[in-house]
């Protein structure tokens, strides 16, 4: 499993939803399921797959999957 799968799976459990559902392009509210509180549970999530604390500025700016891609890589997690 490449390193994108494995975001898009940590964004499916977060959100409940098929993984084949997590595109690149994928925004905050791009769909019914990332809303205010499932953002924190993906923020869980992530914070939990991959050893990191997000920090909370880290945390209002991740509006999309291109943004908590670099979020991560800021806390050393790479993603191709």
């Amino acid at each position: 499993m490449s390193t994108t799968q494995e975001l898009h799976q940590v964004f499916a459990n977060a959100f409940e939803i098929p993984v084949e559902s997590i595109t690149a392009d994928l925004e905050y509210q791009g769909i019914v399921e990332w809303d205010s509180m499932s953002h924190l549970l993906l923020v869980e999530e992530l914070e939990r797959f991959y050893n990191v604390t997000i920090s909370m500025e880290d945390i209002l700016e991740m509006g999309s999957v291109d943004k908590i891609k670099a979020i991560l890589k800021k806390n050393g997690v790479e993603i191709e």
